[in-house]
């Protein structure tokens, strides 16, 4: 008899709720805009009224949450959202319990779309495998034989934190999608004649979305701003090699949407950043799954509960 599971992603912009089977293929979905006014409580909201719908029906053997934040994991307790008020020590794995009366596990959203790619995405063989993902911010996660890789508590691959300099400055603040959008926006004050700056004019946000198309028309400027931001990826993806040497690198989040451009200047950056004794290299590939990485992930990590 197949065994159903119950995924659920709940991020600063979209919550999903997802039927899967034992093989995490998504059978059913339920997607909300998360409205940041009504803060965790309006979160919690959709998530009772749709358990409420659906468990009854799927009976699912266990249920698994990417949140997007910092979690304890092993408590089953969020420890706060940077996005969205009203999570701070909330007991997300009791709570969910209390609703469904199965089996939950919760961790953080970038550690889960890890796992997502690793067994079901661009990482499928490999082992380790790393993923990051270059959204509003830039998260990861490291999966080491079919499972995540937590380490000392609080147990998340913090790469968007990893220092590019004395200073202090962190690799969030120079390849997240936020931080490119504000390079951008700095260059069409120097050159307001590229066609990249022609593209984003009048824009106040998501200026990177506009990224790929000027590079496929050859523009200089983007083609300059992608070589700067994919040099500082390539030197934080390199203490991520030297530390765990990871059989491939995967990318992901809305940034990897610049496709073949943005995996192949990473690739060829990481080489210059690597000891000789690790080249070439990890393999170096783009998100498979893309939107679905962390349901995914997290009906695997329902299936993975014991």
């Amino acid at each position: 008899m197949q065994q159903n599971y119950i995924g659920i992603e709940i991020g600063g912009t979209k919550l999903q709720i997802v039927v899967g089977d034992g093989a995490a293929k998504i059978l059913e979905r339920h997607r909300f805009t998360v409205d940041r006014v009504q803060g965790a409580e309006g979160i919690r909201k959709q998530i009772e009224e749709t358990l409420g719908k659906i468990v009854p029906g799927v009976k699912p053997a266990a249920i698994g949450v990417g949140f997007g934040g910092p979690v304890d994991w092993k408590a089953g307790k969020i420890c706060k959202s940077h996005q969205i008020e009203g999570w701070s020590e909330f007991d997300m794995v009791g709570w969910i319990k209390g609703l469904a009366n199965v089996p939950v596990v919760v961790d953080n959203d970038a550690n889960v779309a890890a796992l997502g790619e690793a067994l079901h995405g661009a990482g499928v063989g490999f082992n380790p495998a790393f993923y990051v993902t270059l959204g509003s911010g830039v998260g990861g996660g490291l999966v080491l034989n079919g499972s995540i890789y937590h380490g000392a508590k609080p147990g998340e691959s913090e790469i968007g934190h990893v220092r590019l300099d004395r200073r202090g400055t962190i690799l969030e603040s120079r390849c997240s999608g936020w931080a490119v959008d504000a390079r951008i926006r700095e260059l069409k004050e120097r050159h307001p004649e590229s066609l990249l700056c022609k593209l984003t004019e009048g824009a106040t946000g998501g200026e990177a979305k506009h990224l790929a198309s000027a590079l496929q028309q050859k523009d200089a400027v983007a083609r300059k701003l992608l070589e700067k931001v994919t040099e500082d990826l390539a030197f934080g993806l390199s203490h991520v090699v030297h530390l765990f040497h990871p059989e491939v690198l995967v990318i992901g989040g809305g940034l990897s949407h610049v496709g073949e451009p943005l995996r192949a200047a990473v690739e060829r950056a990481l080489e210059y950043f690597i000891m000789g004794a690790f080249k070439p290299g990890p393999r170096i590939l783009l998100a498979g799954l893309g939107e679905d990485a962390v349901p995914v992930g997290a009906l695997e990590l329902a299936r993975q509960v014991k």
